[in-house]
This record gives C-alpha cells, structure tokens and sequence, in this order.
C-alpha cells in the first residue's frame, strides 16, 4: 500500500501557517504557542543515552498547553487512549518548519478504547472474583 509524504510547511511562511490554522480549527495564537511551547519543551528535554532532544505540546479543548513527550510509538498510543483519531498533531523541526497530520496518520489501525467492551467494567466480580 503506497503512501504519500507529507507536505513539508514553513513557520515563516504566512500562508501556511493560515491554512493550517484554518483545516484544522485553531487560531494563529494558538499555533504560535504550540510552536514556542514545543521548542521549550526540548530544550529542557531529559535524553541521557540518545542525546537527542525531543519536545511537545498539547493544546486541550480547555485551551490548556501541557509539555509531554515527543509522539514516539508509545505516546502515539497514549494519545490514541484520549484523543480522537481526527486530532490534528503538529510536529516542529528544529528549523521551525512543521507537517500538521492526523492522528489516525501517524497510528493507522490503532487499538483505542472504543475497542473495549462497555458490558464489563472492573467492579463486575465475574471478572474479579472475591
């Protein structure tokens, strides 16, 4: 199954900024918080054997940014745990250019919770018997 390549977009440039503000509902404030706020996350990124500096920002619909971990393949999945697969994930380079993509892009045929039997929940003793 062929790919495409992401687009590759310019933190300078205003029309990309624009149009990524406006696909994916959020304000040219916010995105440059999400921009700065990223990059301060990595420069205080703790990395003792790969030495490579990695940091991320979340923007919650509380309009909250919070530091977290880069979206390696474990926090794809923890991600995946609480946002829905259309959540919009921007990802900066060093160089302040960034590819904006899905959720469901960067974790295709992912495992989340809507997956889970509602049926049992964990106070149910015929799962945990006494």
């Amino acid at each position: 199954m062929a790919t495409s390549q992401p687009t590759l977009l310019h933190s300078n440039n205003a029309s990309d900024i624009a149009s990524s503000c406006q696909t994916f509902n959020i304000t040219p404030e916010q995105f440059a918080t999400l921009k700065s706020r990223s990059a301060s996350a990595k420069s205080t990124a703790y990395c003792p054997y790969s030495n490579f500096r990695v940091g991320a920002t979340i923007l919650t619909r509380m309009k909250i940014s919070v530091h977290t971990a880069s979206p390696c393949g474990m926090c794809r999945q923890f991600i995946r745990e609480f946002c829905d697969l259309d959540t919009p994930i921007f990802m900066f380079d060093k160089n302040g250019d960034f590819i904006v993509l899905r959720l469901e892009q960067l974790l295709p045929l992912s495992f989340g919770p809507e997956a889970l039997p509602r049926e049992k929940i964990l106070g149910d003793s015929s799962i945990f018997p006494r």
